[in-house]
């Protein structure tokens, strides 16, 4: 009776966590397709390009439909691999803050950096660390050098794609087929490394280069486009052939996890790292001879208005994520790094880490993430496609705190603010309504600035005013 006694008491007693049996980590999955943007998925919107797979992949997991990059790539993918906003990083933009002709601009950006620091940890060394097998096949655009390569920054299997979608070259050269298109290249890689890694638990960084320019895709795709009947904006029938061979990826990823049983223990994500290509008439939304539209939002790739900033996010993890689920909540791009990490169970960094983990969301779509706001900079210009305008982005700084969205544009010394739960088109300023919030809001943008040591442009004298730089001449291509 004693001894009955005493299991009953042990029985009670709390066990030490050691004991407990860890619960399993999932493997990780990653696709970021290049300058997709909001509406261009059909789970968002769009009724001419065609995303079966996506669709399916939202059906089976959550949309979240406040997903924030940045304004182009290659500060989106820096802050995806070290977890901070650009002002820590240096990477704002690609290649220099110089764009567009000298005479059109008012102020003198600073440095901008091409390559990743290295001094910091890359999720992917934090999560190798952990024990994860990690892989990472296409865009890389974080410094060309050997040591600021993939390879070694975290990831153990890595092959870098060239900026073309047929006849590319990689990094290291592997043989690839005549006319094969890179998004089925990189595919076969993803689905390779899944097969060969399906009994370890691993992490996949799929980037593919599509749907960026040149817009370029499989013939047959085309001309089946070609047959349909646009819908409003969304037009181009060789951007809707890309599109749908970027889903076909994502089918082909969701199938080998199918087939090797593994999907319930894997968490894969579908995004974009910056809005779609076009959309860049002030104010509004015409498209003016864009690739894409970004309707409802206003602006596209290289504005930090919502067609610029936010893009598709789509995650599924069977059993863990509501199926057929939405969240309004913001996220951002630097939350991806602590939300692998918490599911990694990987150790701390010794890096600042600017995101949240957003598994609350992703567990349950009616929580919301402990954060004050979230933030971008941007302290150069980017040039404008269309003849008739000078810039897509002139130096800008950005908050967003619950519904409200406040821009400071440093050439004119303008403010902006915006409802997005209202106005998600940003149609209507409403500055001159709430003086008080854009106060309190402009305060803690420039105390964010400060705190993560922000570049800023600087007016240009009156003698750099008079005297413009004159533009670049290539030979054999004349003015630029």
């Amino acid at each position: 009776m004693r001894r009955v006694f005493l299991l009953a008491i042990l029985l009670l007693l709390p066990v030490p966590a050691a004991s407990v049996q860890a619960a399993p980590r999932p493997n990780i999955i990653f696709i970021m397709a290049d300058d997709l943007g909001w509406t261009d998925i059909g789970c968002m919107g769009t009724r001419y390009y065609e995303t079966p797979n996506i669709d399916r992949l939202s059906r089976q997991g959550m949309i979240m439909r406040s997903y924030y990059t940045c304004q182009n790539c290659a500060p989106t993918r820096a802050a995806l691999m070290s977890g901070q906003y650009a002002p820590r990083t240096g990477v704002y933009t690609v290649g220099s803050f110089k764009r567009g002709q000298d005479k059109n601009r008012l102020m003198v950006p600073p440095q901008n950096q091409t390559r990743l620091p290295l001094d910091r940890q890359t999720v992917a060394n934090v999560l190798q660390q952990a024990g994860y097998v990690t892989g990472m096949f296409g865009k890389w655009h974080l410094g060309n050098g050997p040591e600021y390569l993939p390879g070694e920054r975290g990831f153990e299997e890595a092959i870098v794609s060239n900026g073309r979608h047929f006849n590319f070259v990689t990094r290291p050269k592997v043989p690839t087929k005549e006319g094969e298109y890179l998004a089925d290249f990189l595919s076969d890689q993803a689905v390779d490394f899944i097969e060969r890694h399906q009994e370890e638990t691993f992490f996949l960084y799929l980037a593919h280069f599509a749907v960026h320019t040149p817009i370029q895709a499989k013939q047959p795709l085309v001309d089946r486009f070609k047959k349909k009947p646009p819908v409003g904006g969304h037009n181009n029938p060789v951007y809707a052939a890309m599109i749908q061979s970027v889903d076909e990826s994502v089918g082909r990823v969701m199938k080998v996890l199918d087939d090797l049983e593994i999907a319930d223990r894997t968490l894969l994500i579908f995004a974009s790292d910056n809005g779609g290509l076009g959309g860049y008439s002030v104010p509004g939304t015409d498209q003016r001879k864009g690739i894409t539209d970004n309707t409802p939002l206003r602006g596209g790739k290289g504005t930090l208005y919502e067609g610029g900033v936010r893009v598709p996010f789509v995650a599924r993890w069977p059993g863990k994520i509501p199926a057929a689920s939405q969240s309004e909540e913001p996220i951002v791009h630097v939350d991806m790094f602590p939300t692998f990490m918490e599911l990694a169970g990987a150790r701390k960094v010794d890096q600042p880490l600017d995101g949240v983990s957003i598994l609350p969301v992703l567990r349950d779509p009616s929580r919301t993430l402990k954060r004050d706001a979230i933030y971008w900079h941007f302290p150069g210009y980017l040039e404008s496609y269309i003849p008739d305008r000078v810039w897509r982005t002139t130096p800008v700084s950005t908050i967003r705190q619950g519904d409200y969205k406040l821009l400071e544009f440093f050439e004119q010394g303008r403010l902006e603010l915006y409802n997005l739960r209202e106005d998600p088109g940003e149609q209507h300023d409403l500055a001159g309504q709430q003086p008080d919030r854009v106060a309190e809001l402009h305060r803690q943008l420039a105390d964010w600035r400060q705190e993560t040591s922000a570049l800023m442009a600087r007016t240009k004298t009156a003698e750099e005013l008079a005297n413009p730089i004159p533009p670049m001449q290539k030979k054999g291509k004349g003015k630029q």
